[in-house]
């Protein structure tokens, strides 16, 4: 969660979910744990060399701990922000994919080491699951910063949204490729 933390702390949505550093520093690891946390008990969690990226992957039928995640936003974003914020997650699970596919909701690398290939490796490994199995992949990029490596991965954007005065959440979706 460490990792996680420092990757998040300048994306625009965590940051506007809380604002306030000792705030983002003590909610952030708890949404993390809620959101995607179900990898690391999975074992479908991946770590990149000395934890400087981690990817927190869903399999097939696996979810976010919603009852967690909502425990989370009532106790840590502000009251002006909370309904926007359950909005955005609404909209999240709409456009969420009903066929079976592996589903990333938090991929980060530690600021000291991005534009290095990290978040594509940590990419690539899942993906290639994904191509074997012939399932999905889904995430919802929450910064264009992160476009650089989503794009080598053949990720497509679908229509990007925004709830109040949040930043855009944009929701993207990789087919398999067929396996050679």
């Amino acid at each position: 969660m460490a990792a996680l933390t420092l990757a998040f702390c300048g994306d625009p949505p965590c940051r506007w979910a809380w604002p306030d550093p000792q705030q983002y520093l003590e909610a952030f690891p708890r949404f993390a744990r809620a959101f995607g946390g179900g990898a690391i008990d999975l074992g479908t969690a991946q770590c990149y060399e000395g934890f400087s990226g981690v990817a927190l992957w869903l399999p097939p039928g696996a979810a976010p701990d919603d009852e967690s995640l909502v425990k989370v936003i009532e106790d840590t974003v502000a009251d002006e922000r909370k309904g926007a914020m359950f909005s955005m997650f609404e909209q999240m699970d709409a456009l969420h994919p009903q066929e079976a596919h592996w589903h990333l909701p938090l991929i980060g690398v530690d600021p000291a080491h991005q534009r290095k290939g990290i978040g594509s490796a940590l990419l690539s490994v899942v993906l290639n699951v994904c191509d074997s199995q012939k399932v999905s992949a889904y995430l919802e990029a929450t910064s264009r910063g992160t476009f650089p490596y989503t794009s080598g991965a053949d990720l497509r954007q679908s229509v990007a949204f925004r709830r109040s005065d949040s930043p855009q959440i944009i929701p993207m979706l990789r087919k398999p490729r067929p396996v050679s």
